[in-house]
């Protein structure tokens, strides 16, 4: 019974060392345990996303206020979203005529009132013509343009503004606003208006010029829209069905 005294008396002397009490836990193994069960936590927390696919065929490919390829076209695209992260790839491929195709790359974020998109934009032409190496990212010949997107929402208004800062050489500038008109549960249209320069006119020296004017109406699967652009001075009526 000596003995064990003796060995009772020297652990609570010890335990009282380190913690200054007779009782209680050690600080620092509490701090260990409360580490080690937010480690475990995070460990086995997974981060749930949502993987989607789609597509959507019209009639014509408008886009700004230009005709891509004067042909029917379908879309598909593929799009993985996290929080308010979004990553993803869509492509225009023409239906109806050897038009320009497209497949771009997508990555984006959004918030409750701002968000910032870069997108990659690709035209593949046949292999080994010029322009057709994916991996050319040249910043005046590249296979590339890259552009980044800002933008801004607010109740029924949206305004974005965008710049070409890789693959052209002019940096162009793309600005549009646009306002929802009718929101139901499965019927919206919204009004847009949309101006640019270089790329987006007939001549660069124009400046920004008034490119894209459209009315754009989505009911259930079913979209539709008329797009006025006042500087080429065209317009078309656009359908289309989303999958």
């Amino acid at each position: 019974m000596g003995a064990a005294h003796q060995s009772l008396r020297i652990y609570t002397a010890l335990r009282t060392s380190l913690t200054g009490k007779s009782n209680g836990v050690l600080p620092w193994v509490t701090k260990i345990k409360s580490l080690l069960m937010f480690v475990i936590a995070v460990s086995v927390t997974p981060l749930y996303g949502q993987l989607d696919i789609g597509s959507d065929v019209v009639s014509r490919y408008i886009w700004r206020g230009t005709d891509y390829g004067n042909s029917a076209s379908i879309q598909p695209y593929i799009s993985y979203t996290i929080g308010g992260f979004e990553a993803g790839a869509w492509s225009s491929w023409a239906i109806t005529s050897p038009g320009p195709n497209e497949n771009d790359l997508y990555l984006s974020w959004s918030g409750d009132l701002v968000g910032v998109t870069l997108t990659d934009y690709y035209f593949p032409v046949a292999a080994g013509a010029p322009g057709s190496d994916f991996f050319d990212y040249d910043a005046e010949n590249g296979s590339h343009t890259l552009e980044v997107t800002g933008s801004l929402g607010t109740g029924p208004f949206t305004a974005m503004a965008a710049v070409n800062f890789l693959g052209d050489p002019d940096n162009s500038v793309y600005l549009e606003g646009s306002y929802q008109v009718l929101s139901e549960e499965n019927l919206s249209a919204d009004v847009t208006v949309g101006a640019g320069n270089a790329v987006y006119v007939s001549s660069p020296e124009k400046g920004l010029n008034v490119v894209n004017m459209a009315l754009n109406v989505v009911k259930g699967s079913y979209l539709a829209s008329y797009v006025l652009n006042p500087e080429a001075r065209i317009s078309w009526l656009v359908f289309g069905i989303r999958f």
